[in-house]
């Protein structure tokens, strides 16, 4: 889906400048050059989350219910897979980040850089329950990760209680629509799925209805709801995952979606996006590290530290990808993992 891809790529691109344009020094000596742009990326870039939301419940939709059906069977071995697949990459950037961490900290002092790892914190990154407990994140953007996580296990929930009588798609759009009107407009719940959920049901219900007759109506109906949600109370990153919403109810209409926009470069950034998000903190932190180390602080200098943290981070991503997101490195790396565990299988198994 051609289309999608060019959503992650992008999407993907902006938060990491936004992180560009917010942590260490390269940022703060940048501003004087590019006021305007930084404050922008730093104001608006972080908005592109919201299509990932919409992105997330729009993919579990197709895979777990594609034409509404509740889940009959038990909803425990799909959080298991879905753990799995998220965790994998995640504790090995995590581990990436501690040690770029202390290396950039013997380069500068700054507080983007965070304070060395404890046995606890790295266990609650690990059990993705981080921004659930309040522990400092290890890296910038893994709240993502946790939440991810948190709205796939609500939607299999939600479609594992209403199996019966058709009600799962009416227990997500309820659900949506408590978001958007409740949950989302109190900042408290900001660590839990409910305070995203309004998005990520939106791309849900967009999968669902893209597929009836009266198109149009239906999303207009989903249209109707968020826009009162925003009457009550406006909220820009809503307004913007409505329009990722309807754009990909559409677009699967009228089959652009698998064939628009034709682009490799966007493809590629697409595939790899997952990966940038994970790796591209550590390598800011290095690059700030690094210019720091050699007094390169002038506005030029750091502008073009901060475009050089660009490109290393696409680089980054795609090793990374390669050697550890990838369906083929995840297998290698599970199957390790399980030899080094046959030892303990044997000694518990014989006592």
């Amino acid at each position: 889906m051609p289309l999608i891809d060019a959503f992650k790529a992008i999407a993907s691109q902006l938060i990491v400048l936004h992180h560009l344009a917010t942590y260490g020094p390269l940022a703060a000596a940048a501003h004087e050059l590019l006021p305007g742009t930084l404050d922008w990326l730093y104001d608006y870039a972080r908005m592109a989350v919201q299509v990932f939301l919409v992105i997330g419940g729009f993919l579990a939709a197709r895979g777990l219910s594609a034409n509404g059906q509740g889940l009959a069977g038990s909803p425990l071995p799909l959080l298991w897979r879905r753990y799995q697949r998220l965790i994998i990459p995640f504790l090995v950037a995590l581990g990436v980040a501690m040690i770029c961490s202390a290396i950039a900290d013997h380069w500068m002092d700054d507080n983007a850089i965070p304070d060395r790892a404890t046995f606890g914190q790295w266990l609650a990154h690990a059990t993705l329950l981080h921004g659930v407990l309040g522990v400092e994140s290890l890296s910038a953007g893994v709240w993502y990760v946790a939440i991810d996580f948190q709205l796939f296990a609500l939607m299999v929930l939600l479609l594992w209680a209403g199996r019966y009588r058709l009600a799962a798609p009416a227990l997500v759009l309820a659900m949506t629509a408590a978001s958007q009107f409740w949950f989302n407009r109190d900042a408290g719940w900001d660590n839990w799925a409910l305070y995203f959920f309004g998005a990520y049901g939106l791309g849900a219900a967009v999968w669902w209805l893209s597929a009836r007759r009266q198109l149009a109506s239906w999303l207009g109906v989903i249209a109707t709801i968020t826009i009162a949600a925003l009457v009550v109370d406006f909220r820009l990153r809503l307004a913007l995952a409505l329009g990722v919403a309807l754009a990909l109810g559409f677009s699967r209409r009228h089959g652009w979606l698998e064939r628009w926009p034709d682009v490799r470069p966007l493809a590629f950034l697409g595939k790899i996006s997952y990966s940038v998000f994970l790796i591209h903190f550590p390598v800011l932190l290095l690059v700030n590290g690094f210019f720091a180390d050699h007094g390169f602080s002038a506005p030029l200098a750091a502008v073009v530290g901060l475009l050089l943290a660009w490109a290393a981070s696409i680089a980054a991503g795609a090793a990374f990808y390669r050697w550890v997101e990838s369906p083929a490195a995840s297998r290698r790396i599970t199957a390790a993992m399980g030899a080094m565990t046959v030892p303990l299988r044997l000694v518990f198994g014989r006592g």
